[in-house]
């Protein structure tokens, strides 16, 4: 099993993605990975936050996007306190533990903005929710003790890794990119998405079936051999 990636999406606070790689460390995960950090990156504020993690600021890798960050990874957990209403499994920190050590390939959880968490954006990307059970009145957690809870959980993951398949093994998150981008473009030409106005949920809801079925390498390439046939007889 490789450790999963921890992304910071927009992370606000220096202090912050110091602190969330002390917590890394301290459990033994080592891959940060921050998509657009508000400040910049590299930030002097990260550093003596770190306490001694600075290793892991220093190999800590910067992308523009989500899509970006996840698309080596063949499993992703949203770590969020709501369910958004979406098509995915809401699993506890040592439930998403356990699962991350049965993935093949690499897994990641998606950590949210310090004021407003994950976007919709973010979360229909992922495979499942990640929730951790507090205070239903005060349930809004620090970003670095939310990173500490879930990585101690990592540490504690329970499974065995499943055998690899026939099918050139699971999808990446690029791989599935690459199928929405390849099956919205045919759609957005056969006039799909309308109204306009519904074209942001239309698009997500198609993202969240997609994502749900757990498509390997195989899998994906046949649908978008399906996709470019029948756009091609379309055009005829």
């Amino acid at each position: 099993m490789l450790a999963p990636a921890i992304i910071l999406v927009q992370p606000q606070l220096g202090e912050n993605i110091g602190m969330a790689a002390r917590a890394m460390l301290n459990f033994g995960l080592e891959d940060l990975r921050l998509v657009a950090p508000r400040d910049g990156w590299p930030n002097p504020d990260a550093i003596p936050a770190a306490a001694g993690a600075e290793a892991v600021l220093e190999n800590a890798k910067v992308f523009k996007t989500t899509p970006e960050a996840i698309a080596d990874l063949t499993k992703v957990f949203a770590a969020t306190a709501r369910e958004r209403g979406m098509m995915k499994p809401a699993l506890s920190a040592r439930e998403a533990a356990s699962e991350i050590k049965k993935t093949q390939g690499q897994a990641g959880i998606l950590f949210g903005r310090e004021a407003a968490g994950l976007s919709n954006e973010d979360v229909v990307l992922a495979d499942a929710i990640l929730s951790v059970p507090v205070n239903p009145d005060f349930s809004s957690l620090n970003l670095a003790v939310a990173v500490g809870i879930i990585a101690y959980e990592c540490s504690l993951g329970v499974g065995d890794i499943p055998p690899d398949d026939d099918g050139g093994g699971p999808a990446t998150k690029g791989d599935m990119q690459a199928l929405y981008d390849h099956i919205e473009g045919a759609l957005d030409k056969n006039g799909y998405f309308y109204p306009e106005e519904r074209r942001g949920a239309m698009v997500e809801a198609l993202r969240n079936l997609l994502q749900s079925r757990g498509f390997n390498r195989q899998q994906v390439q046949t649908l978008r051999g399906v996709i470019k046939a029948l756009s091609q007889n379309m055009k005829k």
